[in-house]
């Protein structure tokens, strides 16, 4: 496809021999699975769709399981735009298992119906087992962007508790093609939330919140499905649409897993962005996400400077029990702007770091840093920082921190050597050295 990314095939080689093996191809070519949902040859001209994050595999079971990127038909914006591909466009934005000896596809699930919201696959899926009304399951977990945790048999695909195709807001971009329902599980509850209300906003003092009920006023707004919209200077119109959960709210850094106890643990952060359509006159693309044709959209500042117009937490460490698909605690990763002058006075408790930190599951802790920031984009202002954390599994009370050199930059190890154990991370910033920190435990 001229001008994109090219079609995000994998391929699996001989380690020895170096030698191709196989390839799926992630867009459907004619004659495959899932080539229907690209019609008029629309898959001709789509890119990407791949995989961009880590893969997971079972070596008992000899499967591999893909989570799938958003593909694009243009070179521009073509995360938010899709009028070249009218349907639903698998495989993007979703899980797909295959056999890793043939490449054979054995099941996959879509999160993501026409991906116009920049939600790719994000994070390594986590296998896992698990005990659900008393039978054992190999299971799959698979964070997204959208704030959901899935839950899979690993080994047909059938989803642990039912996921309900719901009626989602279509809109109104010429010539764009809009899915009429998006997934939502039923189990467990999202880990972050998603849709946009009034009753959702900051509310510190009333005058915040007035500020903040300002803010909002100017865009378009609703669940978290509300698709872009058209820019439109005219007095009294909308200058886009709210998207609370930005493209970063579960990322790269993934989720942590407890194999005794079946309780997944999940980083998130709040990452509102303002997805604003302009039509293009560049003769390579139909729209433009804003007028500076950038690839992401501005970031949803809040009242005074705080990091959203939202309530906090603005970063959290989410608990999630996988036998029962319940919540058992969440809690705020990090102070966040508690010394905000706006707010300080209030002496309110932790709000929440906002940074991409990757936790480490012991017996008895969850070690989370809370992320770099300087220069990443889609954090919140302010987010990140270089404070390192021990929570408690059962409860999430901070059992210890310390303040490293800079931000976590990776997700932390742990190893025994001579009898002692040590944890190692990495950190840095742009404006600071990246090291690896090796701590030592008693």
């Amino acid at each position: 496809a001229a001008g994109l990314s090219l079609p995000g095939d994998v391929r699996a080689f001989d380690v020895r021999t170096g030698a191709l093996r196989w390839t799926f191809h992630a867009i459907p070519r004619p004659g495959e699975f899932g080539n229907d949902t690209w019609p008029s040859g629309s898959w001709e001209r789509a890119g990407a769709g791949g995989v961009w994050t880590a893969m997971s595999a079972d070596e008992e079971l000899g499967y591999v399981y893909l989570p799938t990127e958003s593909t694009a038909t243009q070179p521009q914006a073509g995360d938010f735009y899709g009028g070249a591909r009218p349907a639903t466009s698998l495989f993007e934005n979703g899980i797909v298992c295959l056999d890793a000896k043939t490449g054979k596809r054995i099941w996959h699930f879509q999160f993501v119906h026409h991906g116009l919201y920049d939600w790719d696959t994000p994070a390594a899926p986590t296998l896992v087992d698990i005990t659900v009304d008393g039978r054992r399951i190999k299971a799959v977990a698979q964070v997204t962007k959208q704030g959901f945790a899935f839950v899979f048999d690993r080994v047909t695909g059938v989803p642990v508790w039912p996921i309900e195709e719901k009626p989602v807001p279509q809109g109104g971009v010429p010539g764009e093609w809009y899915s009429p329902t998006q997934p939502y599980p039923s189990k467990p509850p999202a880990y972050e939330p998603g849709d946009v209300t009034v009753d959702e906003l900051v509310d510190f003092t009333p005058e915040l919140r007035q500020e903040a009920v300002k803010i909002i006023s100017q865009y378009r707004y609703g669940s978290r499905f509300m698709p872009p919209s058209v820019r439109d200077s005219d007095p009294g119109s909308t200058r886009g649409t709210i998207q609370r959960m930005g493209t970063i709210s579960t990322t790269w850094n993934g989720a942590g897993f407890d194999p005794d106890t079946g309780i997944l643990y999940v980083p998130s952060v709040q990452d509102p962005g303002i997805i604003e359509m302009v039509k293009a006159n560049d003769g390579k693309n139909e729209w433009i996400l804003n007028p500076l044709g950038l690839s992401y959209g501005p970031y949803l500042q809040g009242p005074r400077g705080l990091p959203t117009p939202f309530k906090p937490p603005y970063g959290r460490l989410t608990a999630i029990d996988l036998n029962k698909g319940t919540i058992l605690w969440a809690v705020a990763n990090g102070n966040g702007p508690r010394d905000h002058p706006a707010i300080k006075h209030l002496k309110l408790p932790p709000l929440g770091q906002g940074g991409r930190a990757s936790p480490l599951v012991t017996k008895t802790m969850v070690f989370l840093g809370e992320g770099g920031n300087d220069g990443v984009a889609g954090l919140p202002p302010g987010g990140g920082g270089k404070m390192f954390r021990a929570y408690d599994k059962a409860s999430g009370k901070v059992l210890w921190e310390m303040e490293l050199p800079g931000g976590t930059t990776g997700a932390p190890m742990t190893y025994m050597l001579n009898g002692k154990q040590y944890i190692v991370v990495a950190t840095g910033w742009r404006d600071t050295p990246g090291e690896l920190i090796a701590l030592a435990l008693p």
